[in-house]
């Protein structure tokens, strides 16, 4: 029985000229359309992805630059995905133009295809959750959250990890698969929340002056406030002293400043007016700044 060879290579140079002049126009057209393709793809469906994106954050109110974080992130997954398609074409196409006999070569690994499939399971569960994760908003590069038993930022993220660095700047990989609870902290990080204890007595007071720093506050960092600073809870502390909780919503890089900026307005302002004011210390009780007039 006379068997057929996946290919044949041309023997002289005469051979590979007039294989080139009959298969180059075609491979030199195969590349360049993937590579147009692959062009084509990026900057339309990036465009229309931000575009979404934008429309989204508009219509739930969400921070920009947090939605902004999360499209590019999908964004460069889809385009890891959408070229690893291309390869595959792409390689058919030439395969096919080297007359090599695909289906050949498919039957002659399907053993090992059997094994290898077998083996990349858990890869293609890090796929399909990356993907969700990422298509759900869970979290996006930049955020702070706590997955696979780590806790830090958001480094990168592709369709087989998730890359994290804690506050101690060690880098944690952690394998899709592997996240099965994902706490996003990036929204509760980007509310700040500040204690005042005041006496009973002058609470109304001392609502009055939280008003005016809050007002004040939002008029100087206008740009890291989102919702200004109000009065959320107030409740006894002691016999003659309540505890007011005061929360503002923040964009998240400016937390720990407008925080700050918060706590000396606070002090600055009731140390003007001479109304009692403490901010409660966790474990070692209350410093009183000043004694009720």
């Amino acid at each position: 029985m006379n068997s057929q060879p996946l290919f044949l290579v041309p023997g002289s140079w005469d051979e590979w000229r007039e294989w080139l002049e009959s298969h180059g126009p075609d491979i030199a057209g195969i590349a360049i359309g993937l590579v147009l393709v692959r062009f084509l793809f990026h900057r339309l469906f990036a465009r229309l992805l931000r575009e979404a994106a934008n429309r989204a954050a508009r219509a739930r109110r969400e921070d920009p630059e947090a939605v902004r974080k999360r499209a590019e992130t999908l964004l460069s997954t889809l385009d890891w995905l959408f070229t690893i398609f291309l390869v595959f074409v792409g390689s058919a196409l030439l395969l096919d133009q080297f007359d090599i006999q695909v289906s050949a070569l498919i039957a002659g690994v399907s053993v090992i295809g059997i094994a290898v499939g077998l083996g990349t399971q858990t890869l293609v569960k890090d796929v399909i959750n990356g993907f969700f994760i990422l298509v759900e908003g869970q979290y996006a590069v930049g955020d702070t959250v706590t997955v696979g038993g780590a806790t830090g930022e958001v480094i990168e993220i592709n369709p087989r990890r998730t890359v994290v660095r804690d506050s101690d700047g060690n880098v944690h990989s952690i394998p899709n698969s592997t996240i099965t609870v994902a706490t996003n902290l990036t929204p509760a990080l980007s509310r700040i929340r500040v204690d005042i204890e005041v006496p009973f007595r002058e609470s109304e007071a001392a609502r009055a002056l939280v008003a005016e720093v809050a007002s004040a506050l939002s008029r100087t960092m206008g740009d890291s406030v989102t919702s200004p600073a109000r009065v959320a809870h107030q409740r006894m502390v002691t016999d003659t002293d309540v505890c007011m909780t005061i929360i503002a919503d923040v964009r998240p890089p400016d937390r720990w400043e407008v925080e700050a900026e918060l706590r000396r307005s606070l002090k600055r302002r009731f140390e003007a007016a001479k109304a009692g004011l403490a901010f409660p210390v966790t474990g070692s009780g209350s410093a009183r700044a000043l004694p009720t007039s």
